[in-house]
């Protein structure tokens, strides 16, 4: 009974020690943190004391049972609620927390060993009968066992969460961006014990043992999401609303009410000290001590581009095609004519454009052409390809300063190519290269558009009848193809980054973060994009650039965010193993 009483006094000692850790002054959710867990550990010691060792019952007994096993739970809460206030905790004060937390737990488990009928008659007989099954009929047995499978299931909510805190935690695929070696409903099982787990809102927990590689599939926190202390509150007691409404309300909302995509699964290809880039889907990188771009030859072991390759099986399971065969050759053939772009070839067909066009209006070109003639919107290549005929009947009604306005557009950037050219390429990376030949594509489709539709326009030709010129209809067909390459070109292809310094020189990866994609590349929003899009110019080699809409901003994800790594899948019975 000593050893009992002893155990008790302790609990009641750190659990009040955890109770004025929690103390707080202010008027917002976290000031009902002391109270709570105060009222609760005070219930608890009356109830010991003057309920079972003053004036013992079967009532009493399993009343201190049961508020033993739920004050680890309700110190978590009030743990949870002091860190949801205006003001934040001190490193100090969290650990101090966290220790007193740990203590009260371990004490109250250590009572509990002592509740079993076998331990509880060595020491006190009597309340050895307390420990048997109550015979029970009717109403009474149905309404004892709805609250006892209630209170199994809360329990097991708690436990399963403080699990997932430090140990393992599991996780269900919502999406495609991982195709083929992670399905929709794939559920795995994530590591996180070496991945220096950490108490709710705090920085206190265990150290990192996990040295991340190239190739691990990683379950990180979403940075394209806000990380103060609001949201993290917001998110840990989403997760503790989830499971105890058993995945029924997921408070884990962005402002628009949809589910965040938080946390994330993804592939992590980029280690720290590496610059990277990406053309025509390979991924290239660079450090200090290799400073030449060399492909990563393990990344086209996970990266996907045409799934129409895949085995019939996993096709079965695969919702969305981004890209049919079909449409992949024509891409790759594409990507092979841009890159073998004559330049030269394509400044003489840019002048002869222009000059046709200033004959056709008979504009000498010396006026100073406008910047601001065409709107950004209106460079866009898509309102440049789409709305040829009201650009052409633009530039023909303004003359001489239409006229100035086309043949800067055509021929301008031919000044600035080579002296924005370094080591044979035009912008100095393969990225800027592949870019520049592609914004002097559209160029020639759209100055070739414009020349032709005001040349039938002088002679005449209604436009339902320009509509079936034949180079009118070759240059729709052209005009499709570019920009449907356009729509898979920040999906294709990513820019230097760490983006080089103002000087040119590289910039690396910091130590410590990592970079991360999904091996599905036409189907993933990764570390690649932000979520919103901007209209930008597609070469910065050419002043008169035609524009597109982009959401490319890469970003790192540092080490702390890293949640743990997932190696196993579990579910579903086909596909049960270990990841690739």
């Amino acid at each position: 009974m000593n050893i009992l009483k002893t155990l008790f006094l302790l609990d009641a000692i750190f659990a009040s020690l955890f109770s004025f850790s929690n103390i707080y002054f202010g008027l917002d959710a976290a000031a009902f943190a002391f109270p709570l867990a105060l009222a609760f550990n005070a219930a608890l010691f009356c109830a010991t004391y003057f309920g079972l060792f003053k004036n013992a019952s079967r009532l009493n007994f399993n009343a201190v049972k049961k508020l033993l096993q739920y004050q680890p739970f309700a110190h978590l809460i009030a743990f949870i609620l002091r860190r949801s206030g205006e003001r934040g905790t001190s490193f100090a004060l969290d650990a101090a927390s966290v220790l007193f937390w740990l203590l009260s737990f371990a004490a109250s488990l250590a009572i509990l060993r002592f509740f079993s009928e076998r331990r509880v008659r060595k020491f006190n007989p009597s309340w050895a009968e307390f420990c048997k099954a109550q015979k029970r009929k009717g109403a009474a047995w149905l309404c004892f066992e709805a609250l006892d499978w209630a209170d199994a299931l809360v329990q097991a909510v708690f436990m399963v969460l403080l699990f997932q805190i430090f140990f393992f935690q599991f996780y269900k695929i919502p999406s495609e961006s991982m195709v083929s070696e992670l399905l929709i409903r794939d559920r795995l099982m994530v590591s996180k014990i070496t991945s220096g787990p950490k108490f709710p809102l705090t920085k206190v927990g265990l150290p990192a043992f996990k040295k991340y590689k190239r190739g691990d599939i990683v379950v990180f926190r979403n940075p394209h999401y806000s990380s103060g202390r609001k949201e993290e509150v917001k998110s840990v007691v989403s997760e503790l609303v989830y499971m105890l409404t058993f995945t029924t309300v997921n408070l884990n909302v962005d402002a628009n009410g949809q589910v965040k995509a938080d946390p994330l699964v993804k592939r992590l290809v980029g280690v720290p000290g590496e610059q990277l880039m990406m053309l025509n889907g390979v991924l290239y990188s660079r450090t200090k001590d290799s400073p030449n771009w060399a492909p990563v030859k393990e990344d086209a072991k996970w990266a996907n581009y045409n799934l129409n390759e895949k085995p019939a099986q996993i096709k079965r399971m695969i919702q969305e095609f981004p890209i049919d065969q079909e449409g992949y050759e024509e891409m790759l053939a594409f990507e092979k004519e841009r890159d073998s772009l004559d330049v030269a070839a394509c400044a003489l067909e840019c002048k002869k454009i222009a000059d046709g066009f200033g004959r056709l209006v008979g504009s000498g070109g010396t006026q100073e052409a406008r910047t601001d003639f065409l709107s950004e919107s209106e460079l866009c290549e898509f309102n440049l390809l789409r709305e040829n005929y009201t650009l052409a009947t633009k530039i023909l009604s303004a003359k001489e300063a239409g006229a100035a306005w086309f043949k800067a557009f055509m021929t301008d950037w031919i000044a600035q190519a080579d002296k924005k050219m370094s080591g044979g390429l035009y912008g100095g990376d393969l990225y800027s290269d592949s870019n520049f030949r592609l914004n002097l594509m559209i160029k020639l489709c759209v100055g070739n558009f414009v020349l032709k539709n005001c040349e039938l326009m002088n002679a005449g030709v209604s436009y339902s009848e320009m509509a079936k010129d034949p180079k009118i209809q070759g240059l729709w067909l052209r005009a499709q193809l570019l920009h449907s390459y356009i729509n898979f070109l920040d999906r294709r292809n990513m820019p230097v980054f760490p983006a080089n310094a103002a000087d040119g020189s590289p910039a690396y990866i910091p130590q410590d973060c990592y970079f991360m994609m999904g091996d599905n590349r036409f189907n993933s929003l990764d570390m690649r994009h932000s979520y919103e899009e901007r209209l930008v110019p597609l070469s910065a080699v050419d002043p008169y650039s035609v524009y597109y809409y982009t959401n490319m901003e890469p970003q790192w994800v540092s080490a702390d965010r890293i949640l743990g790594t997932t190696e196993f899948r579990f579910w579903p019975k086909g596909r049960i193993g270990f990841l690739r």
